[in-house]
């Protein structure tokens, strides 16, 4: 690991230089660079790493994550948050945090414990894991900073650690279920002397009552149409952008889409859907294929990654995409494409897999079909879609019967 600070700068320079920044972002990223290092002298802090990093950040600009950054010290924090992230991984972390994701307290150490509980006795994979972590440190740092113990938790604690929160109705639903739980567990295992979770209120939350973000044919073919395919990211990112438009795939069984999974000769995509391991089978269409091909010959580095889709990135290249990458290019090209209101809309690959389920049912397809088309185990998973065809919907409602009373004016 590099700990002289001159020689990791020097590194992430050329990092910079061979991803193409603005000479205005790197004008910003470089002069924060020299400042930390005037600072490291005053400081007489003979080598850098991530404590340093963030005392600077702290003493700089308040905080060493995004939360109470003022707007214009955002770019000047993730130029310091770069060299830390650079040194230990080798790669600029793929976005600022809004919060320190780590524990602090004595709720803290006990979620820490609850954790390693959910993922050695009850086995619960990683992405569950992850998901409740999100709202357990959010709630953990909530505690600390009003100085609340466990057993101090009350109705008025849960509202107005809500009240702090910017979560939608779903996120709230999901958060409301891992808190409840965890506090029970608490409460147990003789952890807290109260049954805190009492005080998880009921949301009556319906997620089928959410109508699905979804875009036009002529938005997805414009979006298509905003690729850049004479350069190396864009023969990649056209790839991605078919695969979750023609075929709806999530991004998960994108960026684990392999080359075993194509059978060239009997022009089939086959594998196990990452989210339900249900086998699904599609047909290789003619514009995919094209493309897949196109990637290969021209856009994909020399690596032995088994999955198609890799990282041009000097630092990960080579190596299979993660799923934020997708979500980000997705977002990106709607961008481009000028698509009308896509930042106040859902703009991942999802809503393209919603618009190709809402387009289908345009066009009469069966519901059958369009489950087989999604990999859904069942068409009640599908019927969601039905609620943004406007015009079927219009088909639907029944007659006003006459009125036969004299109660009412006609």
């Amino acid at each position: 690991m590099v700990t002289d600070v001159k020689e990791l700068i020097g590194q992430c320079e050329q990092e910079l230089t061979s991803r193409e920044y603005t000479q205005g972002r790197l004008k910003i990223i470089t002069g924060t660079w020299r400042d930390l290092m005037e600072w490291m002298v005053l400081h007489a802090c003979g080598s850098f790493n991530e404590d340093i990093g963030f005392q600077y950040c702290n003493e700089t600009f308040g905080s060493c994550v995004l939360s109470g950054i003022e707007k214009k010290d955002q770019v000047r924090l993730r130029a310091v948050r770069m060299l830390i992230s650079y040194q230990k991984d080798g790669d600029f972390e793929f976005r600022t945090p809004t919060m320190l994701y780590r524990f602090s307290g004595k709720s803290g150490n006990i979620i820490e414990k609850y954790l390693e509980h959910l993922k050695n006795t009850v086995c619960l994979s990683e992405n569950t894991l992850s998901n409740k972590r999100q709202y357990l440190l959010a709630f953990n740092a909530f505690l600390e900073s009003h100085f609340i113990e466990l057993n101090e938790i009350k109705l008025d604690t849960i509202a107005d650690f809500y009240s702090k929160q910017s979560y939608t109705l779903a996120s709230k639903h999901n958060c409301n279920s891992t808190l409840r739980l965890f506090l029970r567990h608490t409460y147990d295992n003789g952890m807290t002397e109260l049954d805190c979770s009492i005080y998880i209120l009921p949301d009556n939350y319906n997620k089928r009552s959410r109508i699905p973000t979804t875009y036009e044919e002529q938005e997805i073919r414009n979006i298509l149409a905003a690729v850049e395919r004479t350069s190396v990211s864009g023969k990649r990112d056209y790839l991605i952008l078919l695969l979750a438009c023609e075929y709806g795939f999530r991004s998960s069984d994108i960026v684990n889409l392999r080359f075993d999974q194509i059978d060239w000769d009997k022009n089939i995509i086959s594998f196990n859907q990452h989210k339900t391991s249900i086998p699904v089978d599609y047909p290789l269409l003619a514009s995919v294929g094209n493309a897949i091909i196109d990637y290969l010959k021209n856009g994909r580095p020399d690596t032995d990654t088994p999955e198609i889709i890799v990282s041009n990135e000097s630092a990960k290249r080579g190596k299979k995409l993660c799923k934020t990458t997708i979500h980000s290019i997705v977002a990106k090209y709607m961008r481009l494409a000028n698509i009308s209101h896509w930042k106040e809309k859902k703009h991942g690959p999802h809503s393209l897999r919603h618009s190709l389920a809402t387009n289908l049912l345009k066009k009469n397809i069966p519901i059958s079909i369009i489950s087989t088309v999604l990999g859904h185990q069942n068409t009640e998973s599908t019927k969601g879609y039905l609620a943004v065809d406007i015009n079927r919907l219009r088909e639907c409602p029944l007659p006003i019967p006459a009125l036969t009373t004299a109660f009412y004016e006609v």
